[in-house]
C-alpha cells in the first residue's frame, strides 16, 4: 500500500497531470508525468506534503473487476519500488492497458521502469 500522502485521490489532480504532464507509452500500461505539481493546494488540505505521488486508472477495457483490482494491486507495488526516483513535487499516472490483465508482475515492473527511464531521461540506469 501507497502512503496517503504518495497517492492521488481526486478527479482535478488526474486531470492536470493527464493534460499538462509528458507521456510514454509501454505496452502495457501509459504514463503520464507531472515534474512538478502546481502551487495551489486542494480546498481544506492543511500542509500537503512535497514528495512525489501516484495514482493509477484501471478501466474496464482491462478485465473484470478481479482482473482489475489484481492489475492495480500489482501497479502498486511496482510503483511504490520506483517512487523513490521520482522527485519531490512531482505526480505520476498509470492508466493500464488492455494488455495489462494478462501481463505478469515482471513484464509490469519492466515496462514501468522503462517508461520511467524515458520520462526522467536515464538511459544507462543502475541495476
Amino acid at each position: 500500500m501507497l502512503p496517503a500522502q504518495a497517492r492521488l485521490r481526486r478527479r482535478p489532480e488526474f486531470t492536470a497531470v493527464v493534460r499538462s504532464g509528458r507521456r510514454a507509452g509501454r505496452p502495457t500500461m501509459v504514463l503520464h508525468y507531472l515534474p512538478a505539481r502546481p502551487p495551489v493546494p486542494p480546498a481544506g488540505a492543511v500542509g500537503v506534503p512535497g514528495g512525489p505521488r501516484a495514482g493509477f486508472v484501471v478501466g474496464k477495457t482491462v478485465g473484470n473487476s478481479v482482473v482489475r483490482h489484481r492489475v492495480t494491486r500489482r501497479l502498486r507495488a511496482a510503483v511504490r519500488e520506483e517512487l523513490p526516483r521520482l522527485p519531490d513535487g512531482a505526480d505520476l499516472v498509470v492508466r493500464a492497458r488492455p494488455e495489462a490483465g494478462t501481463a505478469s508482475s515482471a513484464q509490469l515492473r519492466r515496462d514501468l521502469a522503462a517508461g520511467l527511464d524515458r520520462l526522467l531521461g536515464e538511459r544507462g540506469r543502475p541495476a
